[in-house]
């Protein structure tokens, strides 16, 4: 996830920089900030690059935060904009611009916390990892590069898409305690997990990945597996 904060004073994109790391932090969220001082600087680094999130200054030197918008939205429509500003006088036109929210300063915390849930309800793969350790050293293995994992002989085995097995001693409990609130992730088996965005078949035994795994199911949990991969798919396409 790629986050701009665009505000003409340093200590306020600091400010707010370091707040939103922390909220995405605690949610095991890794995502790239970048800084821009003006409006006309962040919309030539855009069109190299896309940006997931905008937090746009209205009131600015030279171009304000309006006409930045304006000029976003000519060539991205995707991009989630909130408008960072002391006065919400420009609401008509925020809605305009399909502004998803108005952060008025000064911040407060708890104000932070829950437009970082809404956020991320709206992107809801983005950025997510597990940390592990790998050989003495922690490792961020990123949600949607995990293909599936399985517990035996006391260690995790991750499996990932660039066909790598990642080994940690950790039991399979905390694992799935890591996994928790993300949909992806379905315990098909006793000490198996697999992610459903890498799924592409369940025949009532067994799910077949992409990566040509096949996973078993367990008969209690069949017609369950059934019902979670469908309601799956179906979310999937309605938010694609």
């Amino acid at each position: 996830m790629r986050i701009a904060i665009v505000d003409d004073i340093a200590e306020e994109r600091i400010l707010l920089r370091s707040r939103l790391e922390c909220q995405l932090s605690r949610r095991g969220i890794h995502s790239d900030f970048t800084e821009f001082e003006n409006g006309e600087d962040f919309l030539l680094a855009s069109k190299e690059r896309p940006f997931t999130v905008l937090f746009l200054d209205i009131y600015m030197n030279g171009a304000n935060g309006i006409e930045i918008a304006r000029e976003l939205r000519k060539s991205d429509t995707s991009c989630l904009l909130i408008f960072t500003t002391t006065s919400t006088d420009h609401a008509l036109e925020g809605f305009q611009v399909r502004a998803m929210h108005y952060l008025v300063k000064p911040y407060h915390e708890n104000e932070i916390s829950a437009l970082t849930d809404e956020i991320l309800s709206r992107i809801p793969n983005s950025g997510k990892y597990i940390d592990v350790k790998i050989n003495g050293s922690n490792v961020k293995v990123p949600f949607q590069s995990m293909i599936y994992a399985e517990h035996f002989s006391h260690m995790m085995h991750i499996y990932t898409t660039n066909k790598k097995e990642l080994i940690t001693r950790q039991s399979f409990e905390s694992f799935l305690s890591a996994l928790k609130m993300d949909t992806r992730f379905y315990q098909c088996n006793r000490g198996i997990v697999i992610n459903l965005d890498h799924a592409l078949d369940f025949d009532g035994t067994v799910f077949t990945l992409d990566n040509g795994n096949q996973i078993p199911v367990s008969r209690k949990l069949s017609k369950h597996a059934r019902q979670t991969f469908m309601d799956y798919l179906f979310q999937r396409r309605t938010s694609s």
